[in-house]
């Protein structure tokens, strides 16, 4: 089956676009080795260029599988430097999103602006009805970038998602939605 998500998404500051091989040494750079922008994520920060090179060919495989699509954030006239990545997992009338952004664009609205244009394109489809996203209780900036792109907390999780950065233990995380 053919994911109907396009291959690109613009928005007012930025595009969100699909992964290239060539992107690796600029996510390295930007945010998988800092391991504050990593405190939340489910991977520890990267080490060595070569783990976000084979995360970046994980991607684009599952890009060119129409498992999910992994778009990276790039501001407009700058289209070779990501500085984060949305990624859609497709599920049965259900798009589950994850996102990571550098640390020096925290606090810009980029992320929300991302979110935000990526759940109004994803809802207006009619294969989705809901766009849905978790983060780790303790993750307040991550809950408040949901809130801002129009999500609403649904509940509580309890053990939900193991954050290797904080605990080898499975967290509680809050679940957001957006519906149509």
């Amino acid at each position: 089956m053919t994911i109907p998500l396009p291959d690109e998404i613009h928005t007012p500051r930025m595009m969100l676009r699909a992964p290239r091989a060539s992107d690796a040494l600029h996510l390295f750079e930007a945010y998988t080795q800092d391991p504050e922008v990593a405190r939340f994520m489910t991977w520890r920060p990267h080490t060595q260029v070569s783990q976000t090179e084979g995360f970046v060919a994980y991607c684009m495989k599952a890009w060119a599988e129409d498992r999910s699509r992994a778009y990276l954030l790039v501001p407009h006239g700058n289209d070779d430097v990501p500085v984060g990545m949305l990624e859609a997992r497709l599920q049965p009338r259900t798009v589950d999103i994850g996102y990571v952004l550098q640390r020096q664009c925290w606090g810009a609205g980029l992320m929300s602006e991302a979110i935000e244009a990526f759940s109004h394109l994803a809802l207006s489809l009619p294969e989705y009805f809901r766009i849905q996203a978790t983060c780790d209780v303790e993750n307040a900036a991550s809950a408040r970038t949901l809130e801002k792109s129009g999500f609403v907390r649904e509940g509580r999780l309890e053990r939900h998602t193991v954050i290797p950065n904080v605990s080898d233990e499975p967290r509680a995380s809050f679940m957001y939605a957006r519906c149509k």
